[in-house]
């Protein structure tokens, strides 16, 4: 914020040597800045400069002391927050993957709603909602002409949005904050989402710092902790192997689909593959020899996003693998029962027409909804009511874990496990964490031995009565 209340002293020198520094103290609107000179005379220098813009009544920024030029207030003054917003998604659009689109839109529709003037003739707030995430903030239907109660509903917002210039204010950065830690019920959001919105918020700003409509980036002078994110896996989704050989057979049992979704699921568990990952591996990256070991070599991924965030209208779009530059590949070794799983699978259901072994009735990409209801039944057929009513293996996203979890456990070294799974080691470690058993009594025989005691917690070589 800017402000006309300053207040100067005059120089002082720091330090009794002759080669101390001299400071030069001011405030404005209350609060002090100071900047120090190597010689008297640079120093009253730069206090008549300050003072001669005090004089020709220009504006102070509350924030960096300093006088705001004309053109700067014009700049920070004429631009909205919704204005800005919209230009910070043009702008990153192009280089965004659907899914990071789509949570940008999300955050600043958040943000938008919360950095207004008031609420005056607002419209619906669902609608209202719904318009500025599909509309304002989706530079996909810049191009299209939005509905009339759309464009009223976007007029409206633009009139009510506050200036950039507002977040100088801490108390507006608040506003921002609060909403997005809270649901639309005002109950506290996710972890995650609170976590997002915010990275989401602090870069927008941030990119108004570029483009100078703000001195430095406010968010960073705010207090403000996100709720820690549990970033490990749950070991009750991590289910065995004989679970794993069960829930397949019952899946390859329900039906046609059951069956062409087999290798899939499969896939998962035994290379270790994201669900995106799987839906785009072709023909191929496949090395699929009649004995042995066999091997994957992954190029491409497909997140489901949804037609209006992807580029070619489609509801998942191909990119590079996800962490890795565009077309670097991973290569994974896969054990035989994967190699024939996929032979067997070739040799029945072929290819789509761009050599892709998942496909649908029509040869299109395979969606969330049809493998996670399919997976669904499987487990209702494989597991016992209990079983069925935990979290073991709930997601086929879990089968990932699983296999993860088995190569761990079998004394894989975490390097190799991290290669082929497409993780780091820090973030490999720190997810699968508790999921890595035998290494408690390994620790616990280490110490022990340390500690001169047997396996009872005895100290070696003393009687019953001598521990008493």
């Amino acid at each position: 914020m800017n402000s006309y209340d300053v207040k100067f002293w005059e120089p002082r020198k720091i330090g009794d040597t002759a080669k101390g520094r001299w400071r030069v103290r001011w405030a404005v609107a209350g609060r002090e800045h100071c900047q120090s000179f190597s010689a008297k005379p640079l120093a009253d220098g730069f206090l008549t400069g300050l003072k001669k813009a005090a004089g020709d009544r220009q504006p102070f920024d509350t924030v960096t002391g300093l006088p705001v030029t004309p053109q700067q207030q014009a700049t920070a003054d004429g631009v909205t927050w919704y204005e800005h917003a919209r230009a910070y998604t043009d702008a990153k659009w192009p280089r965004l993957a659907p899914i990071s689109r789509r949570s940008v839109a999300e955050a600043l529709t958040t943000v938008t709603i919360a950095l207004i003037r008031d609420q005056r003739g607002a419209p619906d707030p669902a609608l209202l909602r719904r318009f500025l995430f599909g509309w304002a903030f989706n530079p996909g239907t810049r191009n299209l002409t939005p509905p009339d109660e759309t464009a009223g509903a976007l007029a409206w917002i633009a009139a009510a949005s506050l200036p950039v210039a507002a977040l100088e204010d801490a108390a507006t950065i608040r506003v921002a904050l609060d909403a997005c830690a809270r649901t639309l019920a005002g109950k506290p959001a996710a972890a995650t989402t609170q976590r997002r919105k915010r990275a989401v918020f602090h870069n927008a700003v941030r990119y108004a710092v570029e483009l100078r409509l703000l001195e430095s980036n406010p968010i960073d002078r705010i207090q403000w902790k996100a709720p820690a994110i549990a970033q490990t896996v749950d070991r009750r989704v991590v289910a065995g192997p004989a679970q794993i050989s069960r829930l397949l057979g019952a899946v390859r049992g329900l039906s046609d689909r059951g069956e062409h979704l087999e290798a899939f699921y499969a896939c998962l568990y035994y290379a270790y593959l994201r669900p995106s990952e799987a839906v785009m591996l072709k023909e191929t990256d496949c090395r699929l020899p009649s004995r042995g070991w066999g091997r994957l070599d992954l190029t491409a991924s497909a997140a489901r996003a949804g037609r209006d965030w992807t580029d070619d209208g489609t509801a998942r779009q191909a990119r590079g693998l996800k962490h890795r530059a565009q077309h670097e590949t991973r290569s994974i070794p896969i054990p035989p029962v994967l190699v024939r799983t996929l032979r067997t699978h070739l040799k029945r259901y072929g290819t789509a027409p761009d050599g892709r072994l998942f496909q649908t009735s029509r040869g299109g990409l395979i969606q969330d909804s049809a493998y996670s209801a399919v997976w669904a039944d499987g487990r209702a057929a494989a597991l016992t009511p209990a079983q069925q009513a935990s979290p073991l293996a709930a997601r086929p996203y879990d089968l990932r874990h699983a296999g993860v979890s088995l190569a761990l456990n079998a004394g894989v070294p975490a390097t190799e496990v991290a290669r082929r799974a497409g993780h780091s080691i820090v973030v490999l470690l720190k997810i699968y964490a508790h999921c890595i058993d035998g290494q408690a009594d390994v620790a616990n025989k280490r110490i022990g031995d340390a500690l001169g005691t047997d396996d009872d917690g005895k100290e070696a070589g003393l009687d019953d009565d001598q521990q008493a």
